[in-house]
């Protein structure tokens, strides 16, 4: 395993969004937006990315019986620091993301990278892994926010692309919409894949 590898793996090979399909409670709820889908996606990046590196560094020390627990003790606290910073410094985003900060807590993609991969593999290999898991993570979400605000609202990063004469297709800014634009842009990816084998 090299870190090249597990750095770029979290963009398409093993993506959290369109491969792996965890973390979507926040995908779809918070993606009307390509603003909304960076917000959400840097802010699960630090915590995966902390989360990993103390789960890693800490790996020998944790007896196995309490490992989920003592998990999700350093996870919860990387949350706090994220949810009151950006309370401090990005309300606007903080308010329009609301729950779902906290509920980065029990995102699976954390749990799971610290279950599966932090817990077993040095500290290199381990915050490669979070990094390129959750900026794979943020990419989707911001690809599928920007999707959703372009459709629904003829606008991206809440700049007009088509005009005031737009005719805005609002369900792709509903939860109707995110399913639609997920699945759409799973098959896109699946297709892709498929023509590399080929």
């Amino acid at each position: 395993m090299t870190l090249q590898k597990e750095f770029l793996k979290g963009f398409w090979r093993e993506n959290p969004t369109f491969r792996l399909v965890l973390g979507m409670c926040p995908t779809l709820a918070v993606t009307t937006s390509a603003t909304n889908g960076i917000g959400m996606g840097l802010a699960t990046t630090f915590v995966l990315v902390c989360s990993n590196f103390f789960v890693s560094l800490l790996r020998r020390y944790i007896p196995s019986k309490v490992r989920i627990p003592a998990f999700i003790v350093i996870i919860a606290s990387f949350v706090t620091i994220v949810d009151l910073i950006m309370a401090g410094y990005f309300y606007s985003l903080h308010k329009a993301l609301g729950l779902f900060i906290p509920l980065i807590t029990v995102n699976c993609i954390i749990l799971g990278r610290a279950e599966a991969f932090a817990s077993k593999n040095p500290l290199a290999l381990s915050i490669a892994d979070g990094l390129g898991m959750g900026l794979g993570f943020t990419l989707s979400l911001t690809v599928l926010g920007a999707v959703r605000e372009l459709i629904g609202r003829g606008m991206i990063f809440g700049v007009s692309v088509f005009g005031p004469h737009y005719p805005a297709l609002l369900v792709f800014v509903l939860p109707p919409g995110a399913y639609l634009t997920l699945g759409l842009l799973s098959a896109l990816m699946n297709r892709i894949t498929l023509r590399e084998e080929t």
